[in-house]
């Protein structure tokens, strides 16, 4: 990440220096930056193929876009479902309880890359995504 100290409010990182984790829903996930009780930033990736875990968030919300590779998200929210396509410069909202789930194009030329900002931050915890019904089936872990 960054080597300014904890306190300094301003941070700097780059995502080839970000650790990468495993998101709930499966997809990698590179954390860049957060800004304390506002809100988080981080890189999602998703390999030509995959398809992610449905899922909701309890206490979150994101806000997208896509920077690399194709793909579609799934949305649903009450009533209302939708699939839209994932190209580069499409953004897309995940409002707080809404299932979601997304996978990368097979043919696409590299991985589904997608900037996004939590808000509050990623807390980190255990029940923050929560398992959901989507329309496909999962290929990652």
């Amino acid at each position: 990440m960054s080597n300014q100290p904890e306190h300094d409010p301003f941070r700097t990182a780059r995502l080839a220096d970000a650790p990468v984790v495993t998101a709930p829903d499966g997809a990698a996930v590179y954390p860049l930056l957060v800004l304390e009780g506002r809100g988080s930033l981080a890189v999602f990736t998703l390999a030509p193929g995959q398809v992610t875990h449905a899922v909701s968030h309890a206490t979150v919300q994101e806000l997208w876009q896509v920077t690399a590779g194709s793909g579609a998200l799934w949305r649903r929210q009450g009533a209302r479902e939708e699939i839209v396509r994932l190209v580069p410069g499409t953004a897309a909202s995940i409002p707080l309880g809404t299932a979601f789930q997304f996978r990368a194009d097979e043919d696409s030329d590299g991985p589904l890359r997608i900037t996004a900002v939590t808000v509050p931050p990623w807390p980190g915890t255990d029940g923050e995504a929560r398992p959901e019904d989507g329309p496909w089936r999962a290929t990652v872990r």
